[in-house]
């Protein structure tokens, strides 16, 4: 027996090896075909797993789907298998004659890329190893967001995708909020509990991770866009309930996050999504809807603001205070720290590997990664790439506000919430973009960049020829 047994453990990499070669043949062949079955499965890890496991007492924090493979490879496998899909997408669109869809976010990517690859070279030449320039911590994250763009507008083509596509995100969305509310109800909620576990606020939380909201946001806004605009086409009563469930389960999971940046996030793209909806519908909203949301708002904020150390609502932004006397608040060091670096080297930046001086003062930065990230994506970019980093964020941002302005009003009922999820997602990542740390994440970036390519993928379908 112990003869089989070592034989078994002695095959078992072969057979590992020779499984993910048949599977990666098979996803070759599924990808030359129809592209779109290679994005579901890679979607679905980012919309279900965890990012970071930061408030954890029992999980210590190590490598995850999202960094697995990045030690030898420089990136992580799943950045690899999408570039992979994306290799799939081309070829069959270059078999097929398939015209490339419009997206002027390319011109601000291909700068994206330039700017890399000109910061890897001057790292090489100063003595620093190429994993530290194309590090996470520094900026590829952004470069990696232009291929996800990419296949899914050559993925999602006809109207019939796009509609599909629209379908797995509430589906996804519903859930993963399912999840959530019956984890927070029964079984103690997100363990990931900053709050509770690091800062004795006894309550309990549906997801501390920003992504899990993020997917509930763009289910959300996709449902209610389907339920309140004017003229939407009949529906099915199976795709009307689930809708609406999507829309109760969904906006209560954002709500019991306890995420100030959630709550805002949440207001922000309600604001995107009104101009969507029939005016009747907007009306009520306004008059019914909005105020149980804001009394939603302040029961839970009183809740977890009445706890602690820092209670009363007037502190809700009690880790951006600094105080009379005594020390200044880390939030607020962090961020002048990195401000003042910035403005030392304001042409160039720190350097996509560099760190910014006296990180050492602020508690969490006490890690192999820090002085590496800081809460803000805005600040993080200029420290790291200085003002032509600034440049390409702007520019990246105008192309995406001009061209969605221009989709919105011309898109049909049926992909109207698919093109507006993509908006009301990034406004509901701005206050994270502002004072949080999404660009050193890969979960994070890939989210947005879904975001991003919503709108791209929903115009370029209406326009897409009806088969006869």
């Amino acid at each position: 027996m112990d003869t089989v047994y070592q034989a078994l453990w002695t095959a078992l990499p072969f057979a590992v090896v020779l499984g993910l070669a048949l599977v990666s043949v098979a996803g070759v062949g599924v990808g030359l075909v129809s592209p779109r079955w290679l994005v579901y499965p890679y979607l679905a890890i980012f919309f279900l797993f965890n990012s970071a496991h930061y408030g954890n007492l029992q999980l210590a924090s190590g490598p995850g789907v999202y960094s697995r493979g990045s030690g030898m490879l420089y990136f992580a496998l799943v950045s690899w298998a999408m570039l992979g899909a994306w290799c799939c997408a081309r070829a069959q669109a270059g078999f097929a004659r398939l015209p490339t869809p419009e997206c002027n976010l390319r011109p601000w990517f291909w700068g994206w890329l330039l700017l890399l690859a000109l910061h890897a070279g001057v790292a090489l030449a100063l003595g620093r190893t190429l994993s530290e320039a194309l590090a996470p911590t520094g900026f590829s994250n952004i470069v990696w967001m232009a291929p996800l763009v990419s296949l899914m507008l050559m993925a999602f083509r006809s109207r019939a995708a796009a509609t599909g596509l629209a379908r797995f995100i509430v589906c996804m969305g519903l859930a993963r909020a399912l999840y959530g509310l019956v984890r927070w109800a029964a079984f103690g909620g997100d363990p990931n509990n900053v709050y509770a576990n690091m800062n004795a606020i006894q309550i309990k939380l549906t997801f501390f991770d920003i992504n899990d909201s993020l997917l509930c946001c763009i289910a959300f806004a996709i449902a209610a866009v389907q339920l309140f605009q004017a003229g939407g086409a009949a529906r099915s009563r199976f795709w009307v309930a689930l809708d609406w469930a999507a829309l109760g389960a969904t906006g209560l999971c954002i709500v019991l996050s306890y995420r100030r940046s959630a709550w805002i996030g949440l207001l922000l793209a309600m604001l995107v999504l009104m101009p969507r909806f029939a005016v009747r519908r907007r009306v009520a909203l306004l008059l019914v809807g909005l105020p149980a949301v804001l009394a939603g708002f302040g029961y839970v904020a009183l809740k977890r603001f009445a706890q602690g150390r820092e209670a009363g609502l007037e502190n809700v932004f009690y880790d951006m205070q600094s105080r009379r006397f005594g020390n200044e608040s880390e939030r607020v060091l962090e961020l002048k720290l990195a401000l003042a670096d910035f403005l030392s080297n304001p042409l160039t930046g720190i350097g996509s590997w560099g760190r910014y001086a006296g990180y050492q003062r602020i508690s969490w930065q006490a890690n192999p990664d820090g002085g590496q990230f800081l809460h803000s994506g805005v600040l993080h970019i200029a420290l790291k790439s200085g003002v032509p980093g600034l440049l390409l964020l702007g520019g990246l941002a105008w192309a995406f506000i001009a061209f969605t302005r221009r989709a919105l009003r011309c898109l049909p009922p049926e992909l109207a919430g698919l093109g507006a999820a993509g908006a009301a997602g990034l406004a509901f990542m701005l206050p994270d973009i502002l004072i949080g740390t999404p660009i050193p994440q890969v979960r994070t970036t890939q989210m947005m960049a879904l975001c991003l390519a919503l709108p791209y993928v929903a115009l370029a379908a209406s326009r897409a020829p009806t088969p006869s």
